[in-house]
């Protein structure tokens, strides 16, 4: 215990570590003890000067007293624990009698804890007054487990606000990934009740709505069912491309995302030899993209109605943007980490999970960064600000004709070239030793155009030269 505490003294004072000289500081020395308990917990050690220096002190019943007594003016209580730990080991005989004493407090169950009424945090080595905004947040989060919006009823919506099929379509996704028993049923308030989204008794929660209300019915008790696409030109928002709202269920939305990424996500496209056809390959791995699309409605904070997900999608980055802060403890660098499962949402990420949309366990952003780095790309920024959280992928791509904004027409040229690529092939299936002036007449295109085709043809392995460029002919491989 002295070795660690002596490496620990060593690193000096830290986000879990303060140093004082003795308990005449206790009031300095709970104030500290307070911001531990309300971020990752830590200790105070008596007896050390701040520059590491040890001093040691007397420890009477009456020290212990006292310092006991100051534990009172925490609020919720908390317990920190003593320990006393003697200095002399016989080469200093300055510290015969003397002590170090020991005061170490856990993150609290429930948070935010005051100290003679003052919340305070721990920030690097400093202890401060906590911001309004963090007691307010941390507030909300320790009556959050029995007050969370999703448990509540959803007052004035009945079984008619719910898209039947799309609660089957769940139950039965989720029975095939093996996520869930066959309940043997497929009537709606009984497959509800067996996924846990009936409250007091059975009536209709909020999740339920949130995740099987009818697509494209607004319901005005609930205008934060919303989702807002963007293309923007350039790299600012500044001027639009397309620009699109809904509403509707989480999973509905979800779709609908995808589907417009589908449309603009830039593309790479290449031949591989031996097949005619083009291989296209988005710009980000499509599986973290659909993973951190269902993180943003799983984890979002549904309280604000003006609040809705949001993709915005530029020339260099796409933004999965979800309201809501990052809670109980976690940061973005945590998130990158293995980390326990804490969603905001419990019930909605329990059924998106069972239909197979989102890791368990903590997994979610762990495996965004598998699949990315898979791809050899770079894991996307995490950034909380403004009350949302935001997911930014870069996009590695050519300004020239891999840029989305200028997609119709290159699409249009690709197609074109292949359908030409095609042609050449099939005459020379009926016509080996047809000449490129031949096949530009055949074909309408220019000479030039035609031993271009060729050339490709030949480097992707489709067509072979048999003989001299004169008196020679073609030879189709595939």
């Amino acid at each position: 215990m002295r070795h660690t505490l002596s490496a620990l003294i060593e690193a000096g004072e830290s986000q879990t570590l303060e140093l004082k000289k003795s308990t005449a500081e206790k009031d300095r020395a709970c104030r500290s003890l307070c911001g531990f308990a309300n971020g990752q917990g830590g200790q105070v050690v008596f007896g050390v000067a701040p520059n590491g220096k040890v001093v040691g002190q007397r420890i009477a019943d009456r020290t212990l007293e006292e310092l006991a007594q100051e534990f009172q003016g925490f609020e919720p209580p908390i317990s920190p624990s003593v320990e006393r730990i003697p200095l002399h080991d016989g080469s200093d005989q300055n510290l015969v009698g003397l002590e170090l004493l020991l005061a170490r407090v856990e993150r609290a169950a429930k948070v935010p804890i005051a100290f003679r009424g003052v919340p305070y945090e721990r920030v690097l080595n400093t202890t401060r007054v906590m911001p309004r905004a963090t007691y307010q947040r941390l507030l909300l989060e320790s009556v959050h487990a029995t007050n969370r919006w999703e448990i509540q009823t959803a007052e004035h919506c009945g079984i008619e606000a719910l898209d039947q099929d799309e609660l089957i379509v769940t139950i039965e996704e989720s029975i095939r990934r093996g996520r869930l028993e066959d309940p043997g049923t497929r009537e709606t308030m009984a497959l509800l009740r067996g996924l846990g989204l009936l409250v007091n008794g059975n009536q209709i929660s909020r999740a339920a709505i949130a995740l099987f209300c009818k697509d494209e019915h607004p319901i005005p008790e609930f205008p934060q069912f919303n989702l807002r696409l963007a293309r923007f030109k350039g790299t600012n928002r500044n001027e639009f491309l397309d620009n699109r709202q809904y509403v509707g269920n989480a999973f509905a939305l979800m779709r609908r995302a995808e589907r417009f990424l589908i449309d603009w996500m830039p593309v790479a496209g290449k031949i591989v030899p031996g097949q005619l056809a083009r291989i296209d390959t988005p710009a980000l791995p499509v599986e973290a993209v659909r993973e951190a699309l269902a993180n943003a409605f799983v984890h979002r904070d549904y309280v604000d109605a003006a609040g809705s997900v949001s993709v915005a999608l530029y020339d260099d980055r796409l933004e999965i943007i979800s309201p809501g802060e990052l809670h109980f403890g976690l940061t973005p660098e945590k998130l990158y980490q293995p980390h326990e499962s804490k969603p905001w949402n419990p019930w909605m990420a329990k059924v998106f999970y069972r239909r197979g949309l989102i890791e368990t366990w903590g997994r979610g952003m762990l495996k965004i960064a598998s699949l990315m780095q898979e791809a050899g790309l770079e894991p996307p920024a995490l950034r909380v600000n403004d009350g949302a959280v935001t997911l930014a992928f870069k996009l590695h791509t050519a300004k020239s004709s891999e840029k989305s904004s200028e997609k119709s027409s290159e699409k249009s040229s690709e197609k074109s070239s292949e359908k030409s690529a095609e042609k050449i092939i099939q005459h020379l299936r009926q016509q080996p030793d047809a000449t490129a002036s031949v096949l530009a007449a055949k074909l309408g295109i220019s000479p030039r155009a035609v031993e271009k085709q060729i050339a490709t043809l030949k480097k992707t392995g489709l067509l072979r030269r048999i003989g001299p460029a004169k008196g020679g002919h073609w030879e189709v491989t595939s």
